[in-house]
């Protein structure tokens, strides 16, 4: 039987095709929000959510940082997508005849250039390939999507552009999330943590808390910081390490962590991509 994968967005979104190189002879599972593609796993209505957190252009996927720690849902796993854009528009429509173009806000911000260039009006989409399908769904030759090739050959959509992203580089990080807390066990593998935190008020405690990562030799791919609960003064962080839990140096900084924080959790322990 054919494990459900929710992703966020319409068939032919980036996420789709995130979710089809992680489980290719799967059912996928389209969803509107985040937050629905959260909830089917929560609900089992899905067996995984294929995730985007960050990407190489446009930075974090801010909504997923808040999301994830309180979603009860364990990183089994991660995959990274080179994101090709391209500008998709009705039959027999041109590039001249484009006068606004819709996408999601990191789809639009990772192609400033193309559309500043082209003097063009932006309409947010809910995400790439509902804009392609929105598009479509249209008569209007001045209206265009910003999506994949696979949205345009779904929707009906000629391609007007390729590779409009700013950078070649251009590449999102997908977190494979699921209900059961699955660790990747100490195979040779190489192994990442993810997890989050909340520091003391006391002075220089972030400092002192990231001290025992750099003594241990451990290396932290990624922290990020962010306000939770409308507050100011209410900081908790987002931390990528290279290692696992059970390595005597990770148990260490760990300890150390744990000494100037009032929260801490682990988000998950999972196999590092060799497509990084």
């Amino acid at each position: 039987m054919a494990r459900r994968i929710a992703f966020q967005g319409e068939p032919g979104a980036f996420s789709h095709a995130a979710a089809r190189t992680v489980f290719p002879d799967e059912e996928f599972v389209p969803s509107i929000t985040f937050e629905e593609a959260i909830g089917a796993v929560q609900s089992g209505a899905a067996d995984f959510a294929v995730l985007p957190v960050e990407n190489s252009l446009y930075g974090r996927i801010t909504d997923i940082h808040h999301l994830l720690p309180e979603s009860g849902l364990f990183i089994v796993g991660e995959t990274y997508l080179r994101i090709e854009m391209n500008l998709l528009g009705l039959p027999g429509a041109s590039v001249a005849d484009i006068r606004t173009v819709q996408s999601q806000p990191p789809a639009l911000g990772q192609c400033r250039k193309f559309i500043a260039e082209h003097r063009l009006r932006t309409i947010n989409g809910a995400d790439t390939a509902g804009s392609a399908k929105a598009v479509a769904a249209q008569s209007d030759r001045s209206l265009a999507a910003i999506a994949s090739r696979l949205a345009g050959e779904i929707y009906g959509l000629d391609v007007l552009a390729t590779n409009i992203e700013d950078a070649g580089h251009n590449t999102t990080r997908f977190l494979v999330m699921s209900r059961d807390e699955t660790q990747a066990t100490r195979n040779g593998r190489k192994v990442k943590t993810t997890f989050v935190f909340r520091v003391r008020n006391v002075p220089a405690a972030l400092y002192k808390a990231m001290g025992g990562f750099a003594t241990n030799g451990i290396n932290m791919t990624k922290l990020e910081s962010y306000m939770v609960d409308g507050s100011f003064t209410a900081t908790q962080f987002y931390a990528d390490i290279e290692g696992h839990p059970d390595d005597i140096g990770v148990q260490h900084a760990f300890e150390e962590l744990r000494f100037f924080t009032d929260r801490f959790k682990v988000l998950g322990v999972y196999y590092a991509s060799e497509a990084r």
